[in-house]
């Protein structure tokens, strides 16, 4: 494929721009790609969480119900920007993401909605791959084969960064503690056609 055939991906959108977007009367459609627990804990009111690994799945059924208003949320903007990116591939190009995610629209003072506290994915990765990391240096004193595990870890996190993409993270985020409210397709599907409630609920503030 051509420099020229290669689907543009999502365009940026800091968050003085969303909120004049969200004041007109065509608001665009707001799209959380964020675990349902993360979702559940802060979003912007209004949004439909959209799991990244639901829409991964499911893209070509989701791109039906998605314009090149839609508008992709996530906690620092990399997950909203892979979600773009599959939506562009999918054949739906030209969608933009809140520069710095939910973590500049709070920043900023802007309404959210609020739910049950959660640690957002980003810092459960970097939990769980420095742990790993401390304990397998500390079990290399007794064990020394142990620190394969260290130089595993570090190569994965060079890798996620290299390919933007990170399998802990998939990993954290099929666990109950981020899974929250069920979102399955159906719910998705059903919100994004107006024919029922956004997925989760929550009190704004």
């Amino acid at each position: 494929m051509s420099t020229a055939d290669t689907p543009a991906g999502p365009a940026a959108l800091d968050t003085a721009a969303l909120r004049q977007l969200l004041a007109a009367q065509d608001a665009p459609r707001l799209i959380d790609v964020r675990t349902p627990g993360e979702f559940e804990s802060a979003h912007i009111p209004g949004s439909c969480n959209v799991p990244l690994d639901l829409l991964r799945e499911h893209r070509i059924e989701l791109r039906a119900h998605l314009d090149e208003q839609a508008v992709l949320i996530c906690h620092s903007g990399q997950r909203a920007a892979q979600a773009g990116q599959v939506l562009a591939d999918a054949g739906l190009p030209g969608l933009r993401v809140l520069t710095g995610g939910i973590t500049a629209w709070q920043a900023a003072g802007a309404p959210v909605a609020t739910g049950r506290a959660r640690w957002h994915l980003e810092r459960q990765v970097r939990l769980v791959a420095g742990s790993v990391v401390l304990s397998s240096v500390l079990a290399s004193t007794v064990a020394p084969k142990a620190k394969w595990v260290a130089g595993f870890i570090g190569a994965g996190l060079t890798f996620a960064a290299v390919s933007d993409t990170c399998a802990m993270g998939l990993l954290l985020a099929k666990l109950p503690y981020n899974r929250g409210p069920r979102t399955d397709l159906d719910g998705v599907l059903t919100a994004l056609t107006g024919h029922g409630p956004v997925p989760h609920g929550g009190r704004t503030r």
